[in-house]
């Protein structure tokens, strides 16, 4: 179907297949995912978005809302693609302890503006990812062992309903709709704001401290001593790297609430490892937290896989840094626990199992993407999973329930036939029935 009068009815930017800025415009951060949607719709504002859903619905045609792509599966092909860059303010209230996003807005801004009132969000490790696209997936947080999901941070949704209409949505407003959204995806309505809780965050000890991979054994083992008595306000990663023409490297990155003697305390078994190569680790900025896993800020091409893990980490990541990692780019293992093991009201629940690991390749030539996909299933059959995954975890072709147990899918499944029947909003990872 054509996109004919689409312009007419936005103020912003419009640009179908064909036209210079197109492909740019169309493209997801990821490159390895292909998106092909039948025009793009750069929103000039809130209205811009309702104008779109609404000249959508009428003509059978679906929307798909983007701010930067890094969560994209390619389920953007055939609709209209809306990207809400412009959608761009940040409005902190000290005094409320919150702050109002726009769709468009990365973490990186929500850090910078939170951190001169010496509060917090809940961001992940990279400063480039959309706050909304991230929050709507549930949003697993630095900050997540002491203060829980982004998600259960929302205080109200601002959105546009497949009916094409504007509201804003609270717990005490629309329960359905809020817990839909709060975690489960977005599949049901297009967000363009949305209001989060903000924490206090005095102090910040953060970095990161690198080996060579020979010395990953020790690192494991300090590694295991260190979570098992960690407090809440600690965060600790471990990650093996491997980059182009160089050996493989060990690192842990954390990440504590708090000043520098007590998180000098909680870290000393990893610094007593010794013949570290780098150490980063000290007093830091709430809007640094970018630097410290330095992930990547252009966008680039790659197949990632994660899972739940449910047990010890030590030897099996000892084994993983003794072996070639091949066509993967690295592995990072995340420890979790805290309060994100306690109650909560998105749809995924509490995080009950203890880490969480990601593996990385970038295909390169033909096979490249069959050769990383056999990597990951031999590095993840050494260890105990527990088949379940958070939604921003996901990838295109990955069923949701790999997330979410049925009762959950029913929920979804019946919240979307209610409020978007003729699946006018399509998110990254659309809700079945």
């Amino acid at each position: 179907m054509g996109v004919r009068g689409l312009d007419a009815v936005v103020r912003g930017r419009v640009l179908v297949g064909g036209a210079a800025g197109f492909a740019a415009a169309s493209r997801p951060w990821n490159l390895a995912v292909a998106q092909d949607p039948v025009a793009v719709v750069e929103a000039a504002d809130a209205e811009d978005v309702a104008a779109v859903v609404r000249w959508a619905g009428e003509r059978g045609l679906a929307v798909a809302p983007q701010t930067t792509g890094h969560g994209a599966t390619g389920s953007a092909s055939g609709a209209v693609l809306v990207r809400t860059a412009a959608l761009d303010g940040v409005e902190v209230d000290p005094v409320r302890r919150s702050v109002r996003v726009g769709a468009g807005v990365a973490w990186g801004r929500v850090q910078e503006a939170a951190a001169a009132h010496g509060l917090t969000g809940l961001p992940g490790s990279s400063p480039g990812v959309g706050v909304a696209g991230y929050t709507l997936g549930g949003g697993l947080s630095w900050f997540g062992r002491r203060h829980g999901w982004a998600a259960d941070a929302v205080r109200a949704w601002e959105v546009v309903g497949a009916d094409g209409e504007r509201a804003r949505v609270t717990a005490g407003s629309d329960p359905d709709l809020f817990w839909a959204l709060s975690g489960g995806g977005g599949d049901v309505a297009v967000v363009t704001a949305v209001e989060m809780g903000l924490f206090a965050a005095p102090e910040l000890y953060a970095g990161a401290v690198v080996w060579p991979a020979a010395r990953a054994a020790r690192v494991a083992a300090a590694y295991e001593e260190v979570v098992s008595g960690a407090p809440e306000e600690l965060s600790v990663w471990w990650s093996l790297h491997r980059f182009p023409g160089a050996e493989p490297l060990v690192s842990v990155q954390a990440v504590f609430l708090g000043g520098a003697a007590a998180g000098e305390r909680l870290l000393a078994p990893l610094v007593s490892v010794g013949g570290s190569v780098g150490d980063t680790l000290g007093v830091s900025a709430l809007a640094g937290l970018g630097a410290v896993t330095g992930d990547p800020v252009d966008p680039t091409p790659g197949l990632a896989r994660t899972e739940l893990l449910t047990g010890p980490v030590g030897e099996w990541s000892a084994a993983l840094a003794a072996e070639p990692l091949g066509p993967l780019s690295g592995v990072q293992v995340r420890h979790l626990g805290g309060a994100l093991a306690g109650p909560s009201g998105t749809p995924f629940g509490p995080l009950s199992e203890p880490f969480y690991a990601y593996a990385f390749g970038a295909p390169r030539g033909p096979g490249g993407a069959d050769a990383v996909r056999e990597r990951w299933e031999r590095l993840f059959a050494g260890v105990a999973v527990s088949g379940r995954k958070p939604l921003t975890a996901l990838t295109g072709g990955e069923p949701l329930g790999r997330v979410f147990p049925p009762s959950v899918l029913e929920r979804l499944g019946r919240i979307k036939r209610e409020r978007d029947p003729r699946g006018v909003v399509r998110a990254a990872h659309p809700v079945p029935g």
